[in-house]
């Protein structure tokens, strides 16, 4: 292929990605992306995107998405169950307790090797509360694990909470 070809199609490239809507140069390309997916959907009011693509520290992959309607977050989900569930997560303990599960510590009898977590019957209960709100679920064997459809979202509400 000479010059004159590799550029006409670099500009017939160039060409489609701009008809395939671009969007908004001015918008992060996920944002203009979403209001896209939005608009063509006819959600009228947007919304919210969780998306991510991991590694976990246990070699482990995930890649994992979900889009929620701003309706369907602004109308139902302010309930005691929410308030709950974010509430678990609020102890220091049971974040610790969340943190070593991603870096693979699996078990009970692992968790409970780390001395600041507290005594055996303390941990059980963190990880009953945990799992009680389904950041937690159990994979047999004793083992715990978060579960897929939580791990991006923990993420998120961590990353959140930076300042």
């Amino acid at each position: 292929m000479d010059l004159v070809d590799r550029l006409e199609e670099l500009e017939r490239r160039v060409a489609a990605l701009e008809q395939s809507g671009g969007g908004d140069p001015q918008l992060p390309w996920a944002v203009a992306r979403l209001r896209q997916e939005f608009d063509a959907a006819g959600v009228r009011n947007g919304g919210v995107l969780l998306a991510g693509a991991l590694q976990l520290p246990t070699g482990e992959r995930l890649d994992w998405q979900a889009q929620f309607a701003t309706d369907a977050i602004v109308g139902d989900v302010w309930t005691i169950e929410a308030a709950n569930c974010l509430a678990v997560l609020a102890n220091p303990v049971r974040l610790r307790l969340l943190r070593e599960i991603v870096y693979g510590r699996r078990t009970a009898a692992d968790l409970a090797a780390i001395e600041e977590l507290g005594t055996s019957a303390e941990i059980y209960q963190h990880l009953r509360q945990l799992a009680a709100v389904g950041w937690l679920q159990t994979a047999g064997l004793g083992r715990f694990e978060v579960p897929e459809g939580r791990l991006v979202p923990l993420l998120a509400a961590l990353a959140s909470a930076q300042r």
